[in-house]
């Protein structure tokens, strides 16, 4: 009797170095000895990127879950017939890659949200190949929420201790800046605080950035400070919750290294991000707070620049599958 969780990995922009850091991923034993992962994407891509990094591993095509095999140590994908890989060119983005991509990431969900996976970690799609293909949704996660209907979602990044949940992600930074208000500030903290007690922090410690230089410098660089993320902090502590803040976004990073918080907010983007690959690129996951099943993923894009030469680091799709597999079978983050 199988007792591994089945962890379905979706294998992103056929056009991109997702197939590759897949395969190099799948290539490691000491993944099976923790579940049963397959791939949801193309067969023959799969196939070119274990031929890439000259592996003659044993790949087999599924048409189900039920078919998959959970003793031998083969690599199986669930191929949705859907994409034709000759024509697809490494490093081009292509409409067609685009829809293959969503579908794959939407026949993830479907399996996940039926209970028939304990678990997904996604390779990496380009944005632009799905806008061109006719979705608008902005990322594996906004294509998740959609799917589920869920109301609250937040993506986190991880890289050893320190750890970023963000109060946006795919916005521009003008329109970013109109997400930070009172309620919206409040719910990312009560989401956060509620999935880190589920994860084994039990008073999870919440420092909260400030969206302007310096937390505004009393109003001199602006007021979202003193109007909307401040009032959001006391609101939270009111509510029994250890958060702290607004801080200056160039120390709460630190601080949360340094062991001060278990979890920082960031208020956009880059200002999460930046931190997380300068402190430990490599290494860094991406992990969805909100969604009725397990979702994490690697923390890099296609990197169509490097397609098909295979020499992609493949550590973060690592650290993707470990990450899910300590959710699945313990319910806790990495260092709880």
């Amino acid at each position: 009797m199988n007792n591994k969780p089945l962890l379905a990995i979706t294998m992103g922009d056929s056009a991109g170095i997702g197939p590759e850091v897949v395969a190099k991923t799948l290539i490691d034993a000491s993944i099976y000895d923790k579940c049963t992962p397959f791939v949801i994407g193309n067969t023959e891509a799969m196939c070119q990127a274990f031929s890439l990094i000259n592996s003659d591993v044993l790949i087999r095509q599924v048409s189900s879950v039920e078919e998959i095999n959970t003793n031998a140590k083969t690599v199986d994908v669930l191929d949705l017939d859907n994409l034709d890989f000759e024509k697809i060119e490494y490093g081009q983005i292509s409409a067609e890659s685009g829809k293959a991509s969503v579908e794959w990431i939407l026949k993830a969900g479907e399996l996940a949200a039926s209970g028939q996976i304990q678990a997904i970690s996604t390779a990496p799609i380009n944005k632009e190949a799905c806008n061109l293909a006719g979705h608008k949704d902005i990322g594996h996660m906004e294509i998740f929420q959609s799917q589920t209907g869920v109301s609250q979602v937040a993506t986190m990044l991880m890289a050893g201790v320190l750890r970023v949940v963000h109060l946006t992600t795919h916005r521009s930074l003008r329109i970013a800046c109109d997400y930070v208000t009172r309620d919206n500030v409040l719910a990312k903290i009560s989401l956060t605080h509620d999935y880190f007690q589920k994860w084994g922090f039990p008073n999870p410690r919440i420092g909260v950035s400030a969206l302007n230089p310096h937390a505004s410098d009393g109003g001199l660089l602006g007021d979202e400070e003193h109007t909307q993320i401040g009032p959001a902090v006391e609101d939270a502590r009111s509510m029994g919750i250890d958060a702290t803040g607004p801080i200056p976004a160039d120390t709460v990073f630190n601080q949360n290294i340094d062991g001060k918080y278990d979890v920082c907010i960031a208020m956009y983007h880059d200002q999460g991000h930046i931190p997380i690959k300068v402190h430990d690129w490599q290494r860094s996951v991406s992990v969805n707070l909100g969604l009725p099943f397990i979702r994490t993923s690697v923390d890099h894009g296609t990197a169509f620049d490097i397609a098909g030469k295979g020499i992609a680091d493949h550590i973060s799709m690592m650290e993707s599958i470990n990450t899910a597999v300590s959710l699945v079978s313990d319910s806790k983050l990495p260092g709880s």
